[in-house]
């Protein structure tokens, strides 16, 4: 295995990590933890910087004397977090590690998150891997820190057997959203759009981007003044305010967060537009009658629904439509069908989304065409939402010291973790975002015009249908 140290006395469990005063305990597992990450690391392409608890820096891996150091440092604060990243470098144990801060990364953060993928790849042999296994259940779990306690949702929310009921939904959306406004103000942009953006060049700032994008559903809709738009999921109602203010609609939102609820009216009386928009707490389920609304958005909302729920979720918009109405439904998907559990939807499940499943894009466009919708339009945007997570990580990583006066610090790194994966798994691929336009079928009437010109006014050598009015 390399470098052997032996226990050589006893020391004690709870001894402070700021103490300087030698321990025979922590010393030994200091020994041990170093020896261990050099063996993980030893096929690793490139240098890692690593400090164990006692605050010395050492490099692992394979660096390239022509290539830039590591542009993070990963901070063990206990053996037991180095436990966590080696016995079967088991994704949410090490989520969970993170989360508690047993675990810390200095610098950039989201490519310190490539490693989780990079260590399951790596070409150690099966000695290698014995030895290391080994190695990891000798090392003393000695640590002087207290047991963050982590806000999480039960266990099972989310799995095959949630029954998605309005009680059921309501305490997990409350959960998510109702987590603090101005957390979510921090990194969020100016709006509030708590969804994918709508970027135009790579470099683009977030707040244009969103505006971009709230442009861009509106112009999907084919919005015109007089009609009446309905938003299920308002979030803190940025598309009702952007589509009443610039595209003349009367507009309804609804949404089963108090908080954003709040916001959303207290923005809606900013704007001046209490007469022509509006947002209530409400289930989807329980908006009442039949062919209201001209157009319908659902925005990052049917993530939420639940698989099983997604055949009643259709029903209700459908009901809900005019004839020939314009569906937009706009969400995350997965590349593989289903919602099987898994150390990713399982953490999720936990800690961020209680309810949350996802299904493929092929599969949620056949339910809504099962719920006779006719699809006219499919964009993918996953590259937009990669880009749009590293810009809210980033920002949520400036406010850190602002964030704790909302929020406890394991919530705090609960959210950047999940955002950061998140942008990793859109760049990948594993995860999908669709805007899907549909129309509630109509035999003598289709609303959508020949071309797509509308979507892209500046190209367009008129204003047209649905092109945004003048401020």
């Amino acid at each position: 295995m390399g470098e052997e140290i032996q226990e050589s006395g006893a020391g004690t469990a709870t001894e402070s990590l700021d103490s300087h005063v030698a321990s025979p305990v922590r010393d030994i597992a200091i020994g041990r933890a170093r020896t261990l990450l050099r063996h993980l690391f030893s096929h690793h392409a490139g240098g890692v910087t690593v400090r164990l608890w006692e605050g010395k820096s050492f490099i692992v891996g394979k660096p390239d004397p022509l290539q830039p150091p590591s542009p993070f440092t990963l901070v063990f604060r206990s053996a037991r977090a180095v436990r966590a990243l080696v016995l079967g470098r088991d994704p949410l144990r090490l989520a969970e590690a993170y989360i508690r801060d047993d675990i810390d990364v200095e610098g950039d953060f989201i490519s310190a998150l490539t490693l989780k993928d990079r260590l399951g790849v790596l070409p150690l042999s099966r000695r290698e891997r014995l030895a290391i296994l080994i190695a990891a259940v000798r090392l003393t779990p000695w640590s002087g820190r207290e047991e963050r306690a982590v806000r999480t949702r039960r266990a099972d929310a989310g799995s095959a057997a949630t029954a998605h009921t309005k009680g059921e939904d309501l305490r997990d959306v409350q959960f998510h959203y109702d987590l603090s406004n101005e957390f979510y103000s921090l990194w969020l942009d100016e709006s509030m759009v708590y969804s994918c953006a709508y970027f135009e060049e790579q470099d683009g700032d977030l707040d244009s981007a969103q505006q971009a994008k709230l442009d861009h559903i509106c112009r999907k809709l084919m919005l015109r003044p007089g009609e009446r738009l309905l938003d299920v999921g308002c979030g803190w109602g940025a598309l009702v305010i952007h589509a009443a203010r610039h595209y003349g609609v009367t507009a309804h939102g609804v949404t089963l967060s108090s908080q954003q609820q709040l916001e959303a009216s207290r923005r809606i009386a900013r704007a001046g537009l209490e007469a022509r928009v509006t947002v209530e707490l409400r289930d989807y389920r329980d908006l009442p009658g039949e062919a209201v609304y001209d157009k319908v958005a659902s925005i990052g909302m049917f993530e939420h629904v639940g698989l099983r729920n997604l055949p009643g979720y259709y029903a209700v918009i459908h009901r809900l439509l005019k004839p020939a109405g314009v569906f937009l439904n706009h969400g995350i998907t997965h590349e593989i069908e289903g919602w099987a559990k898994s150390p990713a939807t399982e953490f999720i499940n936990r800690y961020v989304f209680p309810g949350g499943q996802l299904d493929t894009v092929g599969n949620i466009q056949r339910g809504m065409e099962r719920a006779q919708f006719e699809i006219a339009d499919v964009e993918g945007l996953r590259q937009h939402y990669a880009l749009t997570l590293r810009h809210w990580v980033r920002r949520l990583g400036d406010a850190h010291a602002r964030a704790l006066e909302y929020v406890n610090e394991s919530s705090y790194r609960v959210w950047r973790l999940y955002m950061g994966a998140s942008a990793l798994d859109f760049e990948s691929g594993e995860l999908g975002i669709y805007q899907i336009v549909a129309v509630k079928r109509h035999r003598s009437t289709y609303p959508l015009p020949l071309s797509r010109r509308h979507l892209y006014p500046a190209v367009d050598a008129g204003p047209g249908p649905g092109a945004r009015p003048a401020d």
